[in-house]
């Protein structure tokens, strides 16, 4: 995929598959695979393999190229797949060369491990990963990794491969003055979570990363279709209804983020398993909180017609998520 076909795909939605491991911490490429397809039954513009979402810093560099293989095949060509990609220089160029063998249409470059490099040796970072493969670079600028208006065009202006910007600041003010500034030489992506929608499609984005995705993809599109239609009195209902009370939740420990997506997904019989440490798994309290909003859900997660998970009464008017 060449940058030019990057930028007309990515329209709405880029799904955020978590990583599945078994109880010991093995990666579940079964249950991987039964997630994406599911997951791209549902127009998104884009899946992202081994993304924040999906724990790259937690998986080796075969482990991380076995992710994005499986997500290719399971996606089967109705969506293109980007790959994560970090760490440093030299293993973030090892891993995209894996993964462009793999079958990735493009890369998600996050930040390096190394959180006060001065400007060139950044930039050099991520020409080195630009150096090791033909995909197109989207560039994630998340933690400590924040750009001025001016540097975005000096790394755009030095990285021809680079076509997609992705914001994982929230700084809604800064992120439109960069946009102003470099114009449409990169696509705009939100992506510090679904909370963020309206400010994002509010100044411009195109599309958004999604982790809400993995359990309710009809809720993500919905929020995107609202969102780039400027109907902010839709928009403000679904946060109100399913987005804010979920992130709540996942506000109260560092690394909820992901510890709650994987819950979630437990509680509604999908392949998800623990999360592997640093990050924690929920507290029974917060389980217990997590299944009760589920049940708010029921409405935006789609039927299954196996694993016995989500039940309809006997006329058909309710559901219980065990």
């Amino acid at each position: 995929m060449t940058s030019a076909e990057l930028r007309n795909q990515l329209r709405g939605v880029l799904g955020f598959p978590i990583t599945p491991f078994r109880q010991d911490f093995s990666l579940d490429l079964d249950g991987l695979a039964r997630n994406v397809d599911r997951m791209a039954c549902h127009p998104f513009c884009a899946l992202v393999a081994a993304g924040g979402t999906g724990e790259l810093y937690s998986l080796s560099v075969a482990e991380i190229v076995d992710v994005v293989r499986v997500t290719v095949q399971a996606a089967a060509g109705r969506m293109p797949v980007v790959a994560g990609v970090g760490f440093n220089a030299a293993l973030g160029a090892e891993i995209a060369h894996g993964v462009e063998k793999a079958g990735a249409a493009s890369l998600l470059v996050m930040p390096p491990y190394y959180g006060n490099p001065p400007e060139q040796g950044l930039f050099d970072y991520y020409a080195a990963i630009g150096r090791a493969t033909g995909l197109p670079l989207m560039i994630y600028s998340r933690d400590w990794a924040v750009f001025s208006p001016q540097q975005v065009a000096r790394l755009a202006e030095r990285l021809p491969a680079l076509a997609a910007w992705k914001d994982g600041q929230g700084d809604a003010r800064k992120y439109q003055r960069i946009m102003s500034y470099v114009g449409d030489r990169l696509v705009w992506l939100g992506g510090i979570g679904d909370d963020c929608v309206p400010a994002y499609f509010a100044i411009g984005v195109q599309a958004y990363t999604s982790s809400i995705s993995n359990i309710a993809p009809k809720l993500s599109l919905q929020l995107a279709e609202a969102g780039l239609a400027k109907d902010f009195a839709r928009l403000d209902g679904l946060m109100r209804r399913y987005v804010h009370p979920l992130y709540a939740i996942r506000d109260r420990m560092r690394g909820y983020e992901v510890a709650v997506m994987k819950q979630a997904m437990e509680i509604l019989g999908m392949a998800a398993g623990p999360v592997r440490p640093p990050l924690a798994a929920c507290r029974a309290e917060d389980v217990a909180d997590i299944r009760r909003l589920l049940e708010s859900y029921r409405e935006v997660i789609e039927e299954r017609e196996s694993g016995g998970v989500a039940e309809r009464s006997p006329a058909g008017a309710g559901r219980s998520f065990r």
